[in-house]
């Protein structure tokens, strides 16, 4: 007996999240991870989008928890998609600024502002490197 298989499509977990690319002058603000497989990287802060969240709402509501600061969100930069080994990444990426006061790390284990020419000076996350690439 001959039975037809049909193309199964890998169906990978989607997480859907925004980073805020904070910046000062000409420098950008990366932040380490504390946490979590990848602790230790380095990646724009940000996080899940929370059901009947907009992207901006999310992104300023993270950097609030992440980093006890408010931001003004400028523009949407850039949407990257990513697959890692055991998801796929949407990541809404925007330009911000700090509306005030100086950041507190409340989940990273360390913070720099970083001109262009050092980014390459600390080990970012993948799909933060395609972030920079955007930035280029």
């Amino acid at each position: 007996m001959l039975v037809q298989m049909k193309n199964v499509v890998n169906r990978m977990k989607t997480i859907e999240v925004v980073a805020a690319i904070i910046h000062q002058g000409e420098k950008i603000l990366a932040t380490q991870r504390g946490y979590g497989d990848y602790k230790g990287l380095w990646e724009f802060p940000g996080g899940k989008i929370e059901s009947g969240e907009t992207s901006e709402d999310a992104i300023r509501r993270e950097i609030r928890e992440e980093l006890g600061v408010d931001i003004s969100v400028e523009e949407l930069v850039c949407t990257v998609e990513y697959d890692y080994p055991a998801f796929h990444l949407t990541m809404h990426c925007f330009w911000c600024s700090i509306a005030q006061d100086v950041p507190v790390l409340m989940e990273h284990q360390s913070a720099r502002w970083l001109e262009k020419s050092e980014w390459e000076s600390v080990e970012w996350l993948p799909a933060d490197v395609e972030v920079l690439k955007v930035l280029g």
